[in-house]
């Protein structure tokens, strides 16, 4: 399909989605957020496709968040019911997402990294939730985000300061997992995808949602307990994959996943 704010390119198993509004620093506005919508809806629907990259157009910007100016000349102010970005409130989403942080990553743009399951930032990039600034909330997850990644103390640090963070310390917060020189960005983050994708697609699937909706339990024990009713938890028991990994392995040969 083709876009107007947006370009997804596909190599394999991974598919690359670029945020394509340079010239106001990749801001998004309703016609963007639709357009993502109906792109990962197309990605999580395609069997082919296993692990997902996230990154801005030029190399000035990830995401300046939302686009303030089209906000402020009246422009629609819609979005769809899966959030900033198509993204923000997907939460039935197991593919692997991976965010590759070029430049500024500010209000929303920090808020679709952090809806991402890896954080991959160029030295160049830098985040923050300025949204108290400009009268506003980063109400798109990064209030409830953040505090979850890297702990309430540090997170209100940087929620109610607005302040920049950069890359490394990003790092030490514990929000990116690596730091590379701008030019290696997209390189590095599709290793990382490659990495992913050289496993199981159902385990990774499985390993997503177990992390993630087992926090929602109340207790480590009802986490545990309650993991086997996951969907794709129990896709996984019933899977092809299942059965292919240890025949592989008893058979000394490189597994060949088909993702079902």
């Amino acid at each position: 399909m083709a876009y107007q704010f947006i370009q997804v390119e596909r190599d394999g198993p991974v598919t690359t989605f670029i945020l394509n509004r340079p010239e106001v620093l990749n801001a998004l506005h309703s016609p963007a957020h639709f357009e993502l919508h109906e792109a990962f809806d197309a990605f999580a629907a395609d069997p082919e496709q296993w692990v997902g990259i996230v990154t801005g157009a030029g190399d000035r910007a990830f995401s300046a968040g939302n686009d303030l100016k089209h906000q402020a000349g009246g422009g629609e102010m819609k979005s769809p019911p899966s959030g900033f970005a198509g993204l923000t409130s997907r939460f039935d989403l197991t593919k692997p997402l991976i965010a590759a942080v070029n430049g500024v990553a500010m209000g929303g743009g920090f808020e679709i990294a952090l809806a991402c399951d890896i954080v991959i930032a160029s030295e160049a990039a830098t985040f923050a939730l300025p949204e108290p600034r400009v009268g506003l909330a980063a109400l798109a997850g990064g209030l409830h985000r953040l505090p979850r990644a890297i702990g309430t103390k540090r997170a209100m640090g940087m929620i109610l300061t607005g302040r920049r963070v950069s890359a490394a310390e990003g790092k030490e917060l514990g929000f990116v997992n690596e730091v590379t020189a701008p030019q290696d960005l997209m390189r590095t983050a599709r290793e990382w995808a490659a990495m992913i994708a050289e496993l199981s697609p159902m385990s990774v699937r499985a390993s997503k949602e177990a992390v993630y909706r087992g926090l929602d339990e109340a207790s480590l024990e009802a986490a545990i307990r309650g993991q086997n009713r996951y969907p794709a938890v129990a896709a996984l028991f019933k899977s092809e994959d299942f059965v292919e990994g240890p025949r592989a392995f008893s058979q000394k040969r490189k597994p060949e996943w088909k993702g079902r």
